[in-house]
């Protein structure tokens, strides 16, 4: 077989990321060193999402195994051109000074550079997610890459609204008839909120969501009482709020910074929706565990007692939707007794099948595309999902606000019908709450 011009160096950080991700680059000759299977095999008792990766990479390289020698490559079988090869690591005595040859990242980078000197022609690319490794790479002239194939640009992600020019008269109509018409709606997606104002009156507007059935703007779902005591405060949270209120949307992201009250609005809903109107047979709130910060260690207890520093977040919330009173703790605490409400973490969706409950996954910024995909594809009938998340508050080591499952899935589910997408910029927490989140 003809030589790819194409040599791809994978560190183990981009596995543990992606099991899958040495058979997702086409045309090219894809290099796993031994250190990489080293440390793999350190991961594949990890019980959370690395130890489900490094297994998963684990039983693919054996089925490659049976096809041929894994040292002379082996044919992916992806494009018909990429093959995988497991390689040694160079030898020690000819690393660098620079250069610590007992370290794993220091031998990856070597089989990079014996890649490059042994094949002038060829463009080899070292792939690892650890910027220390890419800038000691750029040192030694070896062109390294951020593992990105499903990369989203977190400052051009879509906002889930937009604004559009009219006439005094169209605005007038539209609360007249409750709905607005619009042919030239090729730039709007199903279900993205619209701000209409008028062209020659900026404080004569209105507010409502595109539906790509009837090709116009109708209005949101008002409740005037309010849900559980809880008005929207702006224009945004005015959105949020109809998304989760609509039977028809069941996929729905929020995303916005500290105190913009996405975790509230969903509980409001999810309380509102699977209490008074019975149109869930549970509220299920999940959130993906990772510390802010130095970790304190292993916590003592059973498993509700180790849960509750996680999960303290939602039930401050739900304590606060049901009162502000003493009772407030003993009331959640009655509808998790009676099943109404769950509180949980999501190490233990995997294999679930969740029909007919009102979803909310908080935190979800922390997610990798997978494990978003996963805990979407639990959705039974009748099941809404909904992600809330800042994606300036990263805690996953392995993500970033480009690469988040939640920034993936908001451009992903753009413009199906069954899905919204709200950005909240305003907070609403309090004056203090909001200066900290613009200045800080």
């Amino acid at each position: 077989m003809a030589t790819v011009a194409r040599k791809v160096v994978v560190d183990t950080n981009v596995i543990l990321f992606d099991a899958l991700a040495v058979s997702k680059f086409k045309n090219a000759d894809v290099y796993v060193p031994i250190s990489v299977i080293e440390e793999i095999d350190r991961f594949k008792r990890d019980p959370g999402e690395n130890g489900r990766n490094a297994r998963h990479f684990s039983r693919f390289i054996d089925v490659l195994r049976e096809k041929g020698s894994l040292a002379a490559g082996v044919d992916l079988g992806t494009d018909g051109e990429s093959r995988i090869y497991i390689q040694p690591d160079r030898k020690a005595e000819n690393v660098p000074p620079d250069l610590f040859p007992d370290k794993a990242d220091n031998r990856i980078l070597m089989l990079a550079m014996n890649l490059q000197e042994s094949n002038p022609g060829a463009q080899v690319e070292l792939i690892t997610k650890d910027i220390n490794l890419r800038i000691k790479a750029d040192v030694f002239g070896i062109n390294a890459k951020d593992y990105e194939p499903e990369k989203v640009s977190f400052e051009e992600m879509y906002t889930g609204h937009s604004e559009i020019t009219v006439t005094a008269d169209q605005i007038n109509q539209f609360y007249e008839d409750k709905i607005l018409p619009i042919d030239d709606a090729e730039s709007l997606y199903a279900n993205q909120y619209i701000i209409a104002k008028d062209a020659s009156n900026e404080n004569h507007s209105a507010i409502g969501r595109y539906d790509l059935r009837k090709r116009a703007m109708v209005p949101l779902i008002s409740m005037n009482e309010g849900i559980w005591g809880i008005h929207p405060r702006n224009v945004e949270q005015s959105f949020a709020l109809d998304s989760l209120l609509n039977d028809d949307i069941m996929f729905v992201s929020l995303v916005g910074k500290a105190g913009t009250g996405k975790t509230l609005l969903a509980l409001a809903a999810g309380l509102y929706k699977t209490l008074d109107e019975g149109r869930f047979q549970r509220l299920l709130v999940s959130r993906p565990i990772f510390p802010m910060g130095r970790d304190i260690g292993y916590l003592p207890g059973d498993v509700e007692q180790k849960l509750n520093p996680w999960m303290q977040p939602i039930f401050d919330n739900v304590e606060f939707l049901m009162g502000a009173d003493k009772k407030a703790a003993g009331r959640a605490q009655e509808l998790m007794n009676q099943g109404m409400l769950n509180i949980e973490p999501l190490t233990y969706i995997r294999g679930r099948s969740i029909p007919n409950q009102f979803l909310i996954v908080d935190e979800s910024q922390n997610l990798t595309p997978h494990e978003i995909k996963t805990i979407v594809t639990r959705a039974g009938q009748g099941t809404k999902v909904v992600l809330t998340g800042d994606c300036y508050q990263i805690d996953n080591p392995y993500v970033d606000s480009a690469t988040s499952g939640l920034t993936y899935s908001v451009e992903r589910f753009k413009g199906h019908a069954i899905s919204a997408h709200s950005t909240l910029a305003k907070g609403e927490r309090s004056e203090l709450a909001e200066l900290a989140a613009n200045i800080l």
